[in-house]
């Protein structure tokens, strides 16, 4: 697995306790403690990651262990190989076989803009948001 060029890079022997924040894409496969705010970028957390934070970014992808709630502006993958013990909520997702997940995904961004057409003088209500619990 290979970060993408441009990406800022978390080695694998590196340790960070406190908060991550920036404004470019982050390939994290070392231990990340605390918080990552990415809002307007992408969040790569390798095989080899812990992360034990919560997260606001853009879009993730996640190969590693992730321990943290998870709001994603855009899309998140998890990839056969992740583990997220945490709450997502995000736009839109996408599980491939095998990934772990223990807690909540909600959808409602998603659903709120693209699945539920409103018709004038339709209030909103909670009831239309997508939660799946998975733990």
């Amino acid at each position: 697995m290979k970060p993408a060029e441009g990406s800022t890079v978390i080695g694998k022997s590196v340790t960070i306790l406190g908060e991550v924040a920036g404004k470019e894409d982050l390939y994290v496969d070392g231990v990340v403690q605390g918080t990552i705010a990415l809002r307007e970028n992408r969040l790569t957390v390798g095989p080899n990651a812990r992360v034990m934070a919560d997260v606001d970014a853009r879009e993730v992808v996640i190969f590693g262990s992730v321990e943290g709630n998870l709001r994603v502006s855009g899309r998140i993958e998890l990839r056969e190989s992740a583990v997220v013990r945490g709450d997502i909520f995000a736009a839109r997702v996408s599980i491939e076989e095998n990934a772990c997940i223990n807690g909540r995904v909600d959808l409602s961004e998603a659903v709120s803009t693209a699945v539920s057409p409103r018709l004038p003088g339709m209030e909103d209500s909670a009831s239309d948001a997508v939660v799946l619990d998975l733990s």
